[in-house]
């Protein structure tokens, strides 16, 4: 093909402004082989590395370290032997006899540290019909025994397995530790089985966005690169939590695909227009940087937001996320030119015809339905920001008992179980006796076990044997454990909390401290509530600073920003309207990601439009941009769907499907605001741009140009 002298130039001037990524495009064609090379073996090398990542299943460990809960853990494991009753193992058919020689035998198993049981709260010298039935029930009831027993933190499947081997009958099983083995058991393999079911449908996306048979291949190399590289580093990092490893590898995957589409297209742009293969990498990558790196950052700031939360879990996981997208970025800026180069020849003898068809045409109608559209979502905006706020969150990591399981079988027989310990100075007896009479008044209390319970205040501690004692004292703290009849999390428990707490503030001002799931939850509660203002606050002003840098406009990000929020707040207010619960976890940081990778569609139209303007009239311009760039969105928001059905429907985790359902939907509804809401907001700004905008270089008729050698300009 003839390339003018005055196209030559512009070419010229072109990679001139881009001195940088000159440097990189010179350094990948020349060190193209070595880039390859190196890349496989890393990937390799990384594969290796994560099937020894440490993965933390206790989310309570994210907690911060001044949360009272997290004091309270701290003075348990340093101060005192015994922790805190994390499985509950219920056996049918029993004596009492029995059932003090079985809890015997499941003291002595494998990785057992305690075991609670009914003599450990009344005296059965004294018959049971002579006791207070409240008392009995919670652990004996229709010659059934529910035992309260502490595993080792780190071993809850093996101590599950040496406890059913123990009972040697059918016993059911249930409590936080029971909830992490199964944790342990299913989180590494759902995430391999999301990527397994994600990648066909990914390459099957490829192959009907791109005219090649090999392309995908390149495509899949360099993300799964991307994505094992980050899995792999993870072990320098001291590991990551079963929801980072559930989450990130998806949602690196779906992000990712944006930059590798962006610089193929510009490659094969180039090459349309007849320049040789080597120079159009260069001018691909000088072209497509600038775009990939400004939706990089805006992710990137997105997924940095997470990692100001208090709950250290925004830490884990945005600090993954953030490392993945970098390692994605230099990835696609390196390894998938060097590939497209060496493959280019397989590249052009594998072509086939375009599946999708061309989306041209579509900027007239989607023009002529942006303004009723504009206005619909103006009308359900305010409602739907309103509702997002008054959804039935649940915070931790179990939603609902499921029906049949042995957490309900339990429930049927003594209702709901829980374990907390209250931690107060030690010193005088007579006020924690008192206490404990308090305690055993508030609802949801169905038993106190302390040391005046069950010896007496009035006999000293020294006449009694060490291991007596140490059950209830350390050197500066009395153990109160308490036994409740609510959920782990919920209304009803955090009421519970509040109350304990409240009662022990009578007694005890500001030196009182508590510990077990419902007061970790409740912690877990405050503190992401509370991060959920700052986080967004950050998101929202990082990725503004980037857009109004990028377009170098104080104007243009606000209809961006207000388009991905809109998305956001009908995202979020669905479940309310549905009537169904949601994570918090989930809701704060699909809000988050949702922002920083949706982001991307609302540049790459502004970014089209910005240029378009440049030759045309408004209208025009946004039927063209419309016509250019909604086959990529397209492409990208299927993809971030598609990831978020695989992580919902092969998860049994409700953070993680949650995170799920949030971000498949929340790609479809970004999508369709982005094509329809977002032109609308433009066009009635449009005249504004060029006042609040630096080099605007808007159309005038008086000033039309001619527009010769189109094709490559345009690539261009």
């Amino acid at each position: 093909m003839y390339i003018s002298k005055q196209l030559f130039i512009k070419i010229q001037m072109f990679t001139r402004r881009n001195y940088k990524l000159n440097l990189l495009s010179n350094f990948v064609v020349k060190r193209k082989k070595q880039i390859i090379i190196f890349f496989i073996l890393a990937m390799f090398i990384c594969a290796g590395l994560f099937f020894i990542v440490p993965i933390n299943y206790n989310m309570t460990d994210y907690l911060p370290d001044e949360a009272n809960s997290t004091v309270a853990l701290n003075i348990m494991e340093s101060e005192f032997e015994q922790a805190i009753p994390n499985l509950n193992v219920m056996v049918e058919n029993l004596t009492i006899t029995e059932a003090l020689n079985l809890k015997d035998k499941i003291s002595n198993a494998d990785y057992v540290k305690e075991v609670l049981w009914l003599d450990d709260t009344i005296d059965l010298k004294i018959p049971l019909e002579m006791q207070s039935t409240k008392d009995v029930e919670a652990y004996y009831k229709d010659s059934t025994a529910l035992f309260m027993v502490t595993v080792e933190d780190g071993n809850e499947q093996a101590a599950i397995a040496a406890i059913e081997t123990t009972i040697g009958k059918d016993c059911f099983i249930s409590g936080p530790a029971a909830e992490q083995a199964d944790a342990q058991k299913t989180s590494s393999q759902e995430a391999i089985n999301s990527i397994i079911v994600l990648v066909p449908l990914i390459i099957l996306i490829l192959i009907l966005a791109t005219t090649s048979w090999i392309e995908p291949i390149c495509f899949l190399l360099t993300m799964g690169a991307a994505v094992l590289i980050n899995l792999g580093t993870g072990y320098f990092l001291g590991g990551i939590s079963f929801v980072t490893l559930a989450a990130a590898p998806v949602l690196q995957l779906a992000v990712s695909l944006d930059y590798v589409i962006f610089l193929s297209h510009s490659f094969n742009g180039f090459k349309e227009a007849g320049i040789d293969p080597v120079e159009a990498i260069k001018l691909s990558i000088s072209k497509s940087g600038k775009a990939i790196s400004s939706s990089m950052l805006t992710t990137l700031f997105g997924f940095l937001a997470l990692m100001f939360m208090q709950f250290k879990i925004g830490s884990d996981m945005g600090l993954s996320l953030v490392k993945g997208v970098t390692i994605s970025f230099i990835c696609v800026m390196t390894f998938l030119p060097a590939l497209l180069l060496v493959c280019s020849k397989w590249i052009d003898k594998t072509k086939h015809r375009p599946f999708i068809p061309n989306f041209k045409g579509i900027g007239n109608k989607l023009v002529k339905l942006s303004i009723p559209f504009m206005i619909l979502i103006i009308i359900i905006t305010i409602p739907s920001f309103l509702a997002q706020k008054e959804n039935n969150f649940f915070y931790g990591a179990t939603e609902n008992i499921v029906e049949g399981s042995p957490a309900y079988k339990i429930e049927q027989v003594f209702g709901k179980t829980n374990s907390m310990v209250l931690l107060v100075p030690r010193g005088n007896s007579y006020k924690e006796t008192l206490l404990a009479e308090d305690l055993k008044r508030i609802d949801n209390v169905t038993g106190v076990i302390s040391y005046s319970s069950m010896v007496s205040n009035r006999i000293p501690s020294a006449f009694l044997d060490d291991t007596v004692v140490s059950q209830f004292y350390s050197d500066n703290y009395s153990r109160i454990i308490l036994s409740l009849n609510c959920d782990y999390e919920g209304t009803d428990s955090f009421n519970t909390v509040e109350a304990i707490r409240n009662t022990a503030e009578k007694y005890y001002p500001d030196k009182h401290l508590t510990c077990g799931q419902s007061a970790n939850m409740y912690d877990m509660k405050v503190y992401i509530e509370n991060d959920n203002g700052v986080v967004n606050l950050i998101t929202l002003i990082s990725i503004y600073l980037v857009l109004a840098l990028m377009t170098r406009s104080w104007l243009i990000p606000i209809p961006l920003i207000f388009t991905i929020k809109c998305s956001i707040w009908l995202n979020m207010a669905l479940p309310y309207f549905l009537g169904q619960n949601l994570s918090y976890i989930g809701y704060l940081i699909v809000s988050t990601v949702q922002m920083g990778a949706t982001v991307d569609y609302a540049i790459i139209l502004t970014d089209h439009y910005m240029e378009n303007r440049q030759t045309m009239s408004k209208v025009p311009a946004m039927k063209a941009t419309l016509g250019e760039v909604f086959g990529t969105v397209l492409i990208s928001s299927v993809t971030l769907s598609l990831s978020g059905v695989c992580m919902s429907g092969l998860s049994t985790n409700p953070i993680v499907k949650a995170l799920g359902v949030l971000m498949g939907r929340g790609a479809i509804l970004a999508l369709t605001l982005v094509v329809l809401l977002l032109p609308a907001l433009i066009l009635l700004i449009d005249k504004f741009i060029p006042y609040t905008t630096l080099k605007a270089n808007f159309y005038k008729e008086k000033n039309n140009k001619s527009d010769t050698n189109c094709n490559l300009e345009e690539v261009i």
